[in-house]
């Protein structure tokens, strides 16, 4: 589908007073019934097939990440060797959506998993902080996507934002999408600095209004990242966009999420908020470094009866 800017909404971003009369004027939210909706959620059972589906499916969706200072050449190639084949002794388990990696490590992971179908996504735009001149952010992007990233991750100047400077975040954002070409651009919010749930549907609305392929809960670098509710108000915000206007955008909860009881819990608000549309790993993703070997201990565990344990799976 296209990500232009919507027709129907076009006149909305044609000002700062517009775009500011038009996410203020987007509906409250109420907090403690957002939270209890996803509380609620939570609670659904998964019986035995659908569990091992629902493994199966969480795996495809990972956005596998290391986005360290002491990354090197060696740890990105077998980052991506694992993203490709996440169990070498069953080769039946889906791989991994994408390799997430700093703008320098994209070539190594572009290398690691040529051949099959596991993207390499990249973060930039001064990631985590995002406090940079925009030149710099655009050659940061554009670095990454000449060494062959096929996605990029963006940080929005939360400093901006909560400034009430709608248009500087949103002409960024379009900027961005600009320097990526052909790579998918994913638009991070850092849900825990945005403070307010009524924040966070203004920052879901802002980047979708500027072309975001997938809007992104965070870094996973502040204390308080992807949780149940936040993530549930952003699929809400992603099924209103397309009612309104017929795009479909991806959401990416990241950071926190570490089990696969805690994965189910997400896909649970998928299916129930948004729908099997978003059931994909074209439109919705986990950003986990940790969580890829919990659900491979528990996909043994399904198959075989007994739980591996951590020596199962390599340590990342």
């Amino acid at each position: 589908m296209s990500t232009a800017a919507p027709h129907s909404l076009a006149d909305v971003t044609t000002s700062d007073r517009t775009l500011r009369r038009f996410l203020h004027g987007l509906p409250g939210v109420d907090p403690v019934g957002l939270e209890a909706r996803a509380a609620s959620l939570g609670t659904r059972s998964i019986k035995t097939t659908a569990k091992a589906y629902a493994i199966d499916l969480a795996i495809s969706m990972v956005d596998l990440t290391t986005l360290e200072g002491a990354d090197t050449p060696g740890k990105v190639r077998a980052l991506g060797a694992k993203a490709v084949h996440p169990d070498p002794t069953d080769r039946t388990t889906p791989p991994t959506a994408a390799v997430c990696v700093y703008p320098d490590m994209v070539a190594a992971a572009k290398e690691a998993v040529a051949g099959s179908n596991v993207k390499v996504a990249s973060v930039a735009t001064a990631f985590p902080a995002g406090r940079a001149p925009l030149a710099v952010k655009l050659a940061d992007v554009r670095e990454a996507v000449s060494a062959g990233a096929d996605e990029i991750d963006m940080v929005i100047d939360r400093g901006a934002f909560l400034a009430g400077d709608y248009m500087k975040v949103h002409d960024e954002i379009i900027a961005v999408k600009e320097a990526c070409g052909p790579a998918r651009l994913k638009v991070i919010f850092e849900t825990g600095e945005l403070s307010t749930y009524d924040n966070i549907r203004r920052a879901s609305w802002l980047g979708m209004l500027a072309g975001a392929d997938f809007i992104k809960t965070s870094t996973g670098k502040v204390a308080v990242n992807a949780t149940p509710a936040n993530t549930l108000l952003m699929l809400e915000a992603v099924r209103d966009f397309r009612t309104q206007t017929g795009i479909q955008v991806g959401v990416k909860p990241a950071g926190g999420i570490r089990t696969t009881k805690d994965a189910i819990k997400f896909l649970v608000l998928v299916n129930e908020t948004t729908g099997e549309d978003w059931l994909d790993n074209h439109w919705f993703r986990f950003g986990a470094s940790s969580l890829l070997n919990d659900l491979l201990m528990q996909r043994q565990k399904l198959a075989t009866g007994r739980y591996s344990g951590p020596d199962y799976v390599t340590v990342d």
